[in-house]
């Protein structure tokens, strides 16, 4: 038969913890960092499950768990009152309870109070938890464009967390720019585009590094301007540009993230071919040689949705966030088409081109 963990209040829990019963708090060290019960002794679950002797010396010895919500500090007490630790008690409602009562609580002073609290919604995500954070935060992305898709890109890349953001663009805001290019205001009419987003994006995050180059990426500066990314994205509007893209990232290994816009359609892929010859495509096996003008005109001739660079861009931080994560199913080897009047997605596979001139056997 399970044993079911003793609950008290959390003032009867305060009460105990001046009569010196130790209250065990068993949530995670960003949890710990937001807050503990005053007196508690932060103790992660898995701690405290792996060698319980370490912390409770007798199995006959009284002490308290606490956890967020309770759901915690019951399982706990059930699997180590299987141990013989059978004098464990549960604080009903856990912290938010405890916090609810009025109860002191202290801040301890790890010196990340932003860390912790800024990302508290990743640091939940198993996918993510404190280790990918930090991998995030070691990440160098590179953002090839501080326009229509950059933009959210932008945004999002730094609300993440991720710790070094490099823009790359030579143009100066307009006002025909604001119509999708929410990265500038009506205020920044006239000033460098990485001025304008360096500034917006430090409002967001200050705890983000942001680059600015004001230079446009060709064939002759890509490999030094992209160089020490983890990864880039492309958000330019040319053929030229993501060519030397795509042949930079597949000399220096990385992969990069492709978008394109047009009226009410976009497109997107992940290219990792610099990583993985002759198994992944590159933007070469897609597109051997440039369309004509008339087939792929820019947004400047035919116009563009001003919702859909949004659109387009949001997926692709969201591609370029697994890629440093290592989680999920990246865009790889297959091309996602979006018709933003019918919402519609239809999504093609992509294989490696044997022949392509950037990738193939003889490039």
């Amino acid at each position: 038969m399970s044993h079911v963990p003793e609950c008290i209040s959390p003032l009867e829990a305060q009460r105990r913890l001046r009569d010196g019963v130790p209250l065990l708090d068993l949530r995670e060290p960003h949890e710990h960092a937001l807050g503990l019960p005053q007196g508690a002794v932060p103790m992660p679950r898995g701690r405290l499950e792996a060698d319980p002797a370490k912390v409770l010396e007798h199995r006959e010895a009284e002490a308290m768990l606490i956890c967020a919500s309770g759901r915690r500090s019951r399982d706990c007490a059930s699997r180590l009152a299987a141990l013989g630790y059978r004098r464990l008690l549960q604080v009903e409602g856990g912290f938010e309870a405890w916090q609810a009562a009025g109860l002191p609580v202290e801040i301890p002073d790890t010196g990340e109070l932003d860390f912790y609290d800024r990302y508290a919604r990743h640091l939940r995500l198993p996918e993510v938890g404190e280790a990918g954070q930090r991998r995030l935060q070691a990440a160098c992305i590179t953002l090839v464009g501080a326009g229509g898709l950059g933009s959210p890109a932008a945004f999002y890349l730094a609300a993440a967390g991720v710790g070094r953001l490099r823009l790359i663009d030579a143009d100066r805001v307009e006002r025909s720019n604001l119509q999708r290019q929410i990265l500038h205001s009506d205020a920044a009419i006239g000033a460098l585009k990485i001025d304008s987003a360096r500034e917006r994006l430090a409002a967001l995050n200050p705890t983000v590094e942001v680059e600015g180059f004001a230079q446009r990426l060709d064939a002759a500066n890509a490999t030094d301007l992209l160089a020490g990314s983890d990864v880039v994205i492309d958000g330019s509007d040319n053929f030229p540009t993501r060519y030397a893209v795509n042949d930079a990232c597949l000399e220096l290994g990385l992969p990069w993230v492709y978008g394109a816009v047009e009226r009410f359609r976009g497109q997107l892929s992940v290219f990792d071919a610099g990583r993985q010859r002759g198994r992944l495509p590159c933007y070469r096996c897609l597109f051997p040689e440039p369309p004509a003008p008339e087939d792929a005109p820019t947004c400047s001739v035919a116009g563009v949705l001003g919702v859909l660079p949004g659109l387009i861009g949001l997926l692709q931080a969201t591609e370029a966030i697994k890629l440093v994560l290592r989680i999920g199913r990246p865009l790889a080897g297959r091309v996602l088409n979006v018709d933003a009047l019918d919402m519609g997605f239809r999504e093609f596979g992509l294989r490696p081109d044997p022949a392509c001139p950037a990738c193939g056997s003889h490039p």
